[in-house]
């Protein structure tokens, strides 16, 4: 299967004093191995669909290494905010859920254990765009578990009795959110989620945009770029037509606006197949998955994705990677994820996408071969985004603000503008240097 170089942050000279300082300590302290005490206790926070069946197949497969998993909220509803305490505290597990944008947020913190020597033995497994997405300063310090490439879920009986074509641009979408509309003053063909600025990435990323770069030894920031501005004027209009509903991200809400037929259709990710399955089972056979709308030329971005990250300060390091290299790479652990019916995740590792393919029950999707879908959004993910290291201070002011933007009290495109200087002036307040 073709991979293409999704993005570059390795090697960032901005943050490069500041890793100097996280250095990799004693990786020794976690031998890894059966002690006369018994097998060695590692500590697992995540939240990822499927995770404590992996955690299961993982204890029960294993005697020399255990985890206790503890599920804590998502990154974004506060599982990093309860991470970065626990940090600080002295008290933070072992092994973490991380999501590709807050790496470099975590890194620059010291919140995490370099494990370069640790992962040397698996990285050339993964596509060199993938892990490079966990490295800086020329070091590793996550270990990928999945991609998300960006697709479009939507409702096929009802695009088909309303004879909606299934749109492949982002003008065929705003035609057919017209369309959707018309056939139903209650129903729309999709949301915006002011609370998930992460969705808003994705589009600027599959528009071409590029929020973070470095530039002689600086951050670069462009979170008001001519791509990203193109996408906010886009949706500012969709929101303004009222031809989208403006929801809370996975909320009541929305799940029930799914359940009534009031929204047709989903911009999200691989994930969400899972996710949309196991809300609806009353409309199994009825959904179906594309490529997401492009802007003339076929183009997609990630919408999250979740690696591991071993803690600073843990007692139980090679551990913790040993563990987290059978939770990402091993066919069993995949199995075991999809094989709960709640995950959809797409492997971050090329060769356990046909076992990912072979192990989810695609009869909600009507047998869709819906991993082809997400393995061509894959193949098409622009090149060159960057996450910045303050990515949980860019989307918490991304969320304060859109928050405002169906009263009427601002805008889209002028979000942008507003979180552009809140990046730069905390970048800076951090001891970074940002280029002019």
């Amino acid at each position: 299967m073709k991979r293409k170089h999704i993005a570059g942050a390795a090697g960032l000279v901005a943050v490069a004093t500041l890793l100097a300082g996280c250095g990799s300590g004693d990786s020794g302290t976690g031998e890894g191995g059966k002690t006369a005490a018994g097998p060695e206790q590692i500590v697992f926070w995540g939240w990822a669909k499927g995770t404590k069946e992996v955690v299961d197949a993982f204890n029960t497969s294993h005697t020399d290494i255990q985890i206790k998993f503890e599920e804590i909220p998502s990154g974004n509803a506060g599982g990093y905010p309860k991470f970065s305490n626990a940090i600080k505290a002295g008290n933070a597990p072992d092994l973490m859920s991380v999501e590709y944008p807050q790496v470099p947020d975590f890194v620059t913190q010291g919140a995490l254990q370099d494990i370069t020597a640790e992962t040397a033995d698996v990285k050339s497994k993964y596509p060199a765009g993938v892990f490079q997405l966990v490295e800086l300063g020329g070091k590793t310090w996550s270990l990928p578990l999945d991609a998300a490439p960006q697709v479009f879920f939507y409702r096929k009986d009802l695009f088909e009795k309303n004879k909606i074509d299934v749109p492949k641009t982002w003008d065929d979408f705003r035609a057919a959110a017209e369309k959707v509309k018309k056939a139903d003053s209650e129903t729309r063909i999709g949301s915006f989620f002011p609370d998930d600025p992460n969705l808003l990435a994705t589009f600027a990323w599959q528009a071409g945009g590029k929020w973070f770069d470095s530039d002689g030894g600086a951050w670069k920031v462009s979170i008001d770029d001519e791509p990203t501005k193109k996408v906010a004027a886009y949706w500012d209009d969709l929101i303004k037509e009222d031809l989208v509903k403006v929801q809370s991200t996975l909320s009541q809400e929305w799940i029930a606006s799914l359940a009534k037929d009031q929204v047709w259709g989903y911009l999200g990710a691989n994930w969400a197949a899972g996710m949309i399955k196991s809300n609806n089972a009353p409309q199994s056979g009825k959904w179906a998955v594309a490529p997401a709308p492009n802007w003339g030329t076929p183009a997609s971005g990630m919408f999250g994705g979740t690696t591991f990250a071993v803690s600073k300060g843990s007692k139980h390091v090679k551990a913790a990677v040993e563990a987290a290299k059978w939770l990402t790479g091993s066919p069993e652990a995949w199995k075991a994820r999809l094989g709960s019916g709640t995950s959809s995740a797409f492997p971050a590792i090329a060769d356990l996408v046909p076992v990912a393919s072979q192990s989810f029950d695609t009869g909600f999707y009507d047998g869709q071969d819906i991993y082809q879908v997400f393995r061509e959004a894959y193949d098409t993910i622009q090149p060159g985004w960057t996450w910045g290291p303050s990515m949980v201070q860019v989307l918490t002011s991304f969320k304060d603000k859109l928050g405002q933007v169906s009263t009427g009290a601002t805008t889209v495109p002028d979000v942008l503008t507003q979180v552009q200087a809140d990046t730069v002036n905390e970048i800076k307040g951090r001891g970074l240097s940002v280029a002019s």
